[in-house]
This record gives structure tokens, C-alpha cells and sequence, in this order.
């Protein structure tokens, strides 16, 4: 195959040297008078193609064009007759495209090597959704010791971590707080949703009620209760509760025979926190849990040896522990990453993404978690997540890179090599040399603010315009390009500076919007680094 590369001559010599390699016969055109290419126009590209290769169209099969130029490439095959497709946003990433482009459709509006990322995650997603609904194979591995039926969700080490995410001191909440936080949770991809009570209280009285909220919001997931107190933990499971936190040395003997006779399993502590005992080293941990499997025979567990904090007792120690204990007993397991994300100064993406990789390799079932803090926000979202990429990398016996899933958000994956140099030739370059004066503009000020919603798309950001130092008209929306062309077209800003200070301002908010971060007028959201 014959392919015409259109690039400017910024990108040329990096693009001659990744196509370098090809199978296909490539030519690669810097077009005239073109220094970056995101900026060629289809009607630019027409005309360097009709000029320097008119006598050559006929041997050409395919014109790829640079993935950033703003239009689609339809006007280009209409006019020359040859298929014409937008590249990649990077040339670095064209050999890529080109090792792929017999086996993928290029698109004429989105650049390959998006198409080639959404093409992927749609396999990676198709490849979950089949396992999932393969109700054979589910039936098979739940046969196995290692894998155990809550409700309808299967739960094991053969199947995806299940997200646990907890409402934290649900008893206080009003109804309406209970139902947006289960709902939030819910929406950020949850499997199972836990009931957290208050430690030292007893709000036995309050749980049916409690239940009766969550249940049409949880819908078929499973319910659970976080509670050691036997006579919470008999309430719960006399009202329908589908799954038990927690059971120890300590109170497993009130409520054992209940959970049998009604086939609810249960998380097992190696504590008795009811004598204060905890403990700490790999096979005290281990020993303790094997006495309490023994206790309670005949009920179904979820095995949890307790993920220390990073430098509390020791996080070593706990992953050593589950590593033990799993040595020896296929039992699902539990990893409480809440216990390690909450308790360090750290934003919990990436975090999460490891203690999820580290429970995959120890075989943990269930990954437990709340969202208690600013820094932990989307936890839930970013366990589910992880443990998709998990199961997949599992199942390719791959390391989790390239899965067409990721959980990559503040940095870019790759980094780009076609970003215009300071060596641009003679052009001139200027700095600031000092601030412009303040002057109010006539037409009005603006008041900007954020407000929350549980998902990123019930958030809008919020313009109020005040004339006189009177509010007079509240513009809202979900982007910044909708509140500022609103904005333009009332006429509410006449003065240069306070345009631009409104798009810095409105995209600081937007940006709020979508990472969870607080927003607040004039101040920076992020710390500079270094």
C-alpha cells in the first residue's frame, strides 16, 4: 500500500524517522510554507497534493493528514479520490496506526490512535461483559472452594475484585443523605454496598429502616452491615441482609447460628476486640483466623487478615499475612485499601491502582473502601477501575499496560514529541514586563463557583453577573465554552483583560468540575511541583 504522509516541518524529521521501519511504501510531504502541522486546512492540503503529486495520484491508496487539524478529511476525498484519514495526534504514534491500519477503520474525524484507544477499550469491556454473563462458567467456578455466592454476585479469586464501598456512619445520616450517597456510589461502579455503623453504639433500632432506604437503590447487589455488635448484626440479618462485617473471637458465638441458619456469609476478623487483642505479626494473624474458621464451621466467610496504614503496625506485615494465609486456604479474601488510602496524604488514584494490583497477585476477592476525605473522591470509580484492569491483565497474563482500560488522569500516558520548539527561527519573543492596571469594566463583574454533584455530569459550573455590585443575571453550565459564548452574547464584557481573566477563570472551574478539586475565585487549584 501506498500512503502520502502530509506533515509541517516541525514534525518532519520525526515523522521520517518512525515510518522509517513500515512495510508500506510511505512518502512523508512537508507542506509549503507549513510549520506546525495541526494547522494545515483540508483546502491547503488539496492543493500541496494536487501540485506536487498530480501525476502520481493514481499509484497513491491512502493520505493520512495530521490528527490535530481542526476539520475532517471528507472534502479531501471528495476532491483528489483518494481515501484520506486523520493520523494520530503524536507522530511518534504513526508506526503504530500503520502496523494497524489493515485492521482497523480509520476515521475521517477522530484521530487513529484515539480510535485505536476506544477500539480497545471496547474489546477490554466486551471481554468482562462476556465473562460476566457467562452464567455456565460462572456455575463451574463457583463449585470451587475459593469462590463463594453473595446474594447473586459471584465473589472469588476467579472472578473480577468486587468494589465494596462503605457508607460511613450511615445511622446519622438523613434519609435523603443515605440515598445520594448509595446512589453516588452506585453510579461510580460499586458491586456491593456496605451499611457503616458507629463502633460503641447501638442503633439495632434504626436498621431495618436503614435497609428498607437501600435496598431498591442497590437494587441486586449485594447489602452488607460493618458492625461488630452481635445484636446490630442479628437486626440486619432478620431484616435481609446479604453479607456480614464482621465476625471475630469475640462475637462470633451471639450470632453464629443465625448467619447458618440463614446462609448469610460473613467477613472473619483474626481479632477479639472484645478482650482488645489484635494481632500483629504474619502468623499470629494467620493462627488466629484458622481458630475462627474452626469456631464456625459451616459458615460462609470472606477472609480478612487487616491491610495495616503504611507505617502504623506495618503494611508488610499484612501483605505477608495474606500471602500466608492464602498459601493455605483458597478462601476469598478481603483487602480493606480505605485503611491505607484514608490514612495517607496522597490522591488515591494511583494508589488505589497499586493496592488493587497487590490484591490480584495475593488473590483478594473484595476490594473495601469508603470515601471519607477530599483526597480520597472517586475512590470507588478508581477501584472499579483497577480491578477490570486487574482481571485483564490476569487473563492475558500480561502486566497492566496496553489494556485498553487505564487509570491515567493527571498525566499523559505518552509523551508527546511533536510539541513546537522554542527554535522557531527569527520570530520575536516578548515577556511581561509588568502587570496591567486594574480597570473595572463597565459592562459588569462576575462571581464564579462550582456546584457539586454527586457524578460529574449533575456538576455546573455557575457565573453570577453583578452590575453595581447587584447581582442581575446567573448564567449556568457544564463547560466554560458555554458559559463565556453566553457571556459574548449578552455583551456582558467590554475590556480585553477581563475576557481573558473570565476563560482563565471558567476553565480553572471546569477543570474543579471534573478532577473534584475545590474551586475558588483567584486561587490556583494545584501546588506547582518542583
Amino acid at each position: 500500500m501506498k500512503v502520502l504522509i502530509i506533515t509541517g516541518e516541525l514534525a518532519y524529521p520525526l515523522i521520517k524517522e518512525v515510518v522509517a521501519d513500515s512495510n508500506e511504501d510511505i512518502i512523508v510531504h512537508i507542506a509549503d510554507n507549513t510549520q506546525v502541522a495541526a494547522f494545515l486546512t483540508p483546502r491547503q492540503i488539496i492543493k500541496e497534493v494536487k501540485t506536487n503529486f498530480s501525476n502520481q495520484l493514481d499509484e497513491i491508496d491512502m493520505i493520512l493528514v495530521p490528527g490535530l487539524i481542526k476539520k475532517g478529511t471528507r472534502e479531501i476525498t471528495k476532491e483528489l479520490g483518494i481515501p484520506t484519514f486523520k493520523g494520530s495526534t503524536d507522530g511518534a504514534d504513526l508506526a503504530m496506526v500503520l502496523n494497524l491500519v489493515e485492521n482497523i477503520q480509520l476515521s475521517e474525524d477522530k484521530p487513529a490512535d484515539k480510535l485505536i484507544e476506544e477500539e480497545k477499550r471496547k474489546e477490554a469491556f466486551k471481554f468482562i461483559e462476556d465473562f460476566e454473563s457467562d452464567t455456565e462458567t460462572i456455575n463451574d467456578l463457583l463449585k470451587k472452594p475459593n469462590n463463594i455466592l453473595i446474594r447473586n454476585l459471584p465473589v472469588g479469586e476467579d472472578f473480577p475484585m468486587r468494589v465494596l464501598s462503605e457508607i460511613a456512619n450511615a445511622p446519622f445520616l438523613s434519609k435523603e443523605e443515605l440515598i445520594n450517597k448509595c446512589q453516588y456510589f452506585v453510579d461510580s461502579g460499586a458491586d456491593m454496598i456496605d451499611i457503616g455503623m458507629a463502633a460503641g453504639e447501638d442503633f439495632s433500632d434504626k436498621i431495618p429502616e436503614l435497609i428498607e432506604t437501600l435496598r431498591p437503590i442497590v437494587g441486586d447487589r449485594p447489602l452488607s452491615i460493618d458492625t461488630l455488635n452481635a445484636k446490630e448484626i442479628k437486626v440486619a440479618a432478620e431484616n435481609g441482609i446479604d453479607f456480614v462485617l464482621s465476625l471475630d473471637l469475640g462475637n462470633h458465638g451471639d450470632v453464629l447460628d443465625i448467619l447458618k441458619e440463614r446462609d448469610i456469609p460473613a467477613v472473619l476478623l483474626p481479632t477479639n476486640f472484645s478482650q482488645g487483642i489484635s494481632p500483629k505479626s504474619p502468623r499470629e494473624r494467620v493462627e488466629s483466623m484458622h481458630q475462627l474458621i474452626k469456631d464456625t464451621k459451616g459458615l460462609r466467610y470472606v477472609a480478612d487478615l487487616i491491610l495495616d496504614p503504611v507505617n502504623s503496625s506495618s503494611i508488610v506485615e499484612s501483605i505477608i499475612a495474606c500471602h500466608d494465609f492464602h498459601k493455605v486456604n483458597p478462601a476469598p479474601m478481603f483487602f480493606g485499601v480505605g485503611n491505607v488510602t484514608e490514612l495517607m496524604d496522597a490522591d488515591s488514584g494511583g494508589v488505589n491502582v497499586l493496592l488493587a494490583g497487590i490484591g490480584m497477585e495475593l488473590g483478594a476477592s473484595i476490594l473495601f473502601t469508603p470515601e471519607e476525605s477530599g483526597k480520597t473522591r472517586g475512590s470507588v470509580f478508581e477501584l472499579a477501575t483497577a480491578s477490570k484492569m486487574m482481571f485483564l491483565a490476569k487473563n492475558r497474563k500480561s502486566i497492566p499496560k496496553d489494556l485498553g482500560i487505564n487509570m491515567v488522569v493527571f498525566k499523559d500516558k505518552h509523551k508527546r514529541s511533536d510539541i513546537i520548539s522554542n527554535e522557531v527561527g527569527d520570530v520575536p519573543k516578548t515577556t511581561l514586563e509588568k502587570p496591567l492596571k486594574f480597570i473595572r469594566d463597565k459592562a459588569g463583574s462576575f462571581k464564579i463557583s462550582v456546584d457539586y454533584g454527586t457524578t460529574v455530569s449533575e456538576s455546573k459550573i455557575i457565573a453570577t453577573h453583578f452590575k453595581k455590585n447587584k447581582a442581575d443575571l446567573v448564567i449556568e453550565g457544564h463547560s466554560a465554552k458555554e458559559i463565556y459564548e453566553e457571556i459574548i452574547t449578552k455583551e456582558l464584557v467590554t475590556r480585553m483583560e477581563h475576557a481573558a481573566y473570565l476563560g482563565s477563570e471558567l476553565q480553572k472551574a471546569e477543570i474543579a468540575m471534573i478532577t473534584g478539586k475545590d474551586y475558588v475565585q483567584d486561587f490556583e487549584l494545584f501546588k506547582k511541583i518542583g
